[in-house]
């Protein structure tokens, strides 16, 4: 996600709650906010690929999936 695409996600934020916003707004709105929700859950995945966990008894295991 592109700084421009986050600043612009702030500016439809501020106008929602000062005047409001146009469908057309909303529209893009919701379309950069699910952008972001997907783009934050791919990071948080790839960090966790890359996380261990160290047991008490020493052992040490990755973080998996839960099915």
């Amino acid at each position: 996600m592109t700084k421009e695409k986050i600043a612009r996600i702030n500016e439809l934020a501020h106008k929602s709650k000062t005047t409001g916003l146009t469908e057309a707004e909303k529209a893009e709105q919701q379309a950069l906010r699910k952008e972001y929700i997907e783009d934050m859950k791919s990071s948080l995945r790839a960090q966790l690929e890359h996380t261990s966990i160290k047991e008490p008894d020493g052992t040490i295991h990755r973080v998996s999936k839960k099915n």
